[in-house]
């Protein structure tokens, strides 16, 4: 029997903004609001804590790989959830589960219980997006479901910038993390409204293997997707993970003036303001053209000219340094379009294993990426953090570029289908 949303003469009444869309954006808009206040809180939280100097980094840096460690092991947890047992199991258990956590971290008064619950805030985070845009693609039709994960990409990241606004309203982080825990619990309410995918319902109900995660590594072409997958969005967490959390010391070797009020909060924001453009952006154009592979290879091209422009952007005033911010957010907007593909590309009884482990094993290639921009930082520039942040930008920008370009295009891709064991 033909699947409803595949059906030309049900397609136009199936409304784009329908509950799973709307619970999975506001979902992600909390998930993005508590990944990225904790980059915006950390210094202050760990001064508040006892910790002082170099420490501060130190612990910074060891709160960070806690959080990246819950991520990459709760991408593969939820992905295998989300196929075996549902994608709204996921959506619920990780929105309960970071709650908890956001609450849990305005509670803490040593460095060790921080690390702790952002271990299991980072667990919770990293089901949110895979799941919700497994949903939304599985119900919608082909010729709509662009526009439905536009929406939660496009929701979800204004996030960062509500998490930095927050917090120059209270100037108090255990009240920003109880905020963002009080608003994940409400959401849960919201989730009653929702129901399974009929595709997922239609793979449960038959005897094939569903979320076997070590499948993808097995065979070899369908490993080689998964891998282009992952490397396609690598380029976006260096931006944002590099040049823009570092964005006061970038600031300070180009000389902009008054750089020393450059504050990485600030500069997130910013960023991610363009980046609620840009998800849009892509996504209206990717439906306009009918083509994701297009669209996504425009931004690529798009994001490594802006951090030339970035990078040689000498004595620039610290207002068009923030515009240059957020016009880089715009750059990486591809996001929406990443996430869609890697949904796109895998049958419905491992779709979501892939779609929730893509974007966290992105997240997590950041301290890869760390050692390479050091290496050539220390190895090869001489100090230099211009000429290093220009080369890894560039390299990542070719591999990810190649990456695509052996993907298939996935517009057109009826999704009611099963991988092959």
């Amino acid at each position: 029997m033909k699947d409803p949303i595949d059906n030309p003469e049900t397609t136009k009444k199936i409304k784009i903004l329908n509950a799973a869309v709307l619970v999975a954006a506001l979902g992600y808009f909390v998930d993005i609001y508590d990944l990225l206040l904790f980059g915006i809180v950390r210094t202050d939280s760990l001064k508040d804590l006892g910790v002082t100097g170099d420490a501060i980094r130190n612990q910074g840096e060891y709160l960070i790989s806690m959080q990246m460690f819950g991520m990459l092991f709760g991408g593969i947890l939820w992905g295998i959830l989300g196929d075996k047992k549902g994608r709204i199991s996921v959506l619920f258990g990780s929105i309960l589960l970071y709650s908890v956590a956001n609450i849990a971290n305005g509670m803490v008064t040593t460095v060790d219980a921080y690390a702790f619950w952002r271990l299991i805030a980072g667990i919770g985070l990293a089901g949110e997006l895979g799941a919700g845009i497994t949903l939304v693609t599985e119900s919608l039709p082909k010729e709509k479901r662009g526009y439905g994960t536009m929406i939660v990409a496009s929701v979800g990241v204004s996030g960062a910038v509500v998490a930095y606004l927050v917090y120059q309203i209270f100037q108090d982080w255990r009240l920003c993390y109880y905020a963002g825990g009080v608003l994940g619990i409400l959401l849960l309410f919201l989730r009653i409204s929702i129901t399974e995918s009929g595709m997922f319902k239609k793979v449960q109900q038959s005897e094939e293997k569903k979320g076997d995660f070590l499948s993808l590594f097995t065979h070899k072409n369908r490993f080689l997707k998964y891998l282009q997958c992952i490397l396609i969005g690598i380029p976006l967490w260096f931006l944002v993970g590099v040049l823009i959390t570092f964005s006061p010391e970038f600031a300070k070797a180009l000389g902009v003036q008054g750089a020393e009020t450059i504050l990485a909060g600030k500069a997130i924001a910013c960023c991610y303001s363009g980046l609620v453009l840009g998800d849009i952006a892509t996504g209206l154009l990717s439906q306009w053209s009918q083509s994701r592979k297009k669209i996504m290879a425009l931004f690529l091209f798009f994001n490594l000219i802006m951090v030339f422009v970035y990078l040689n952007a000498f004595g620039i005033s610290a207002t068009t340094f923030y515009v240059l911010c957020f016009i880089m957010g715009v750059s990486v907007g591809y996001w929406v379009l990443f996430v869609t593909i890697a949904a796109e590309q895998f049958g419905t009884n491992i779709r979501a294993t892939v779609t929730t482990t893509v974007p966290n094993f992105v997240r997590g290639s950041l301290p890869l990426m760390l050692l390479m921009y050091g290496y050539f930082r220390d190895q090869i520039f001489d100090g230099d953090i211009l000429k290093s942040g220009m080369v890894v930008g560039a390299l990542l920008s070719i591999i990810s570029l190649m990456a695509l370009w052996k993907l298939k295009e996935t517009f057109h891709t009826d999704l009611n289908y099963s991988e092959n064991q």
